[in-house]
């Protein structure tokens, strides 16, 4: 799913992986078939995805990226982890299985 600032409210309920890329970045286009790899072979979280571009720059300030590509997982709109730079395959996975772990036991307190 892309993400945008008019569905990523709604889209990002329960745990999310997302993965911000820049359009001509090498490192991102490799990386994308590989996170949608390893996230397609898991039921407990959504892949969403988010073009760094004017279109999105509302959402890239407010996830903080800084470079592309980026990885955050989140639990609903909070985030739990950051990757940043591609990561190898095996790399990533432990990285993925750890903080989507995390992400299951982090609890989120409603301020209002």
């Amino acid at each position: 799913m892309k993400l945008n600032k008019d569905n990523y409210l709604k889209e990002l309920k329960g745990i999310s992986v997302i993965e911000i890329s820049g359009e001509s970045c090498a490192n991102c286009l490799t990386l994308m078939p590989i996170l949608n790899d390893l996230i397609s072979k898991r039921d407990d979280c959504k892949l969403h995805h988010l073009e760094a571009n004017l279109d999105t720059l509302d959402l890239i300030e407010a996830f903080d990226v800084q470079s592309v590509p980026t990885i955050l997982v989140m639990k609903d709109d909070y985030i739990v982890a950051r990757c940043i730079g591609y990561q190898p395959e095996e790399i990533l996975k432990l990285w993925l299985d750890d903080k989507i772990e995390i992400a299951k036991n982090t609890i989120i307190k409603n301020n209002s």
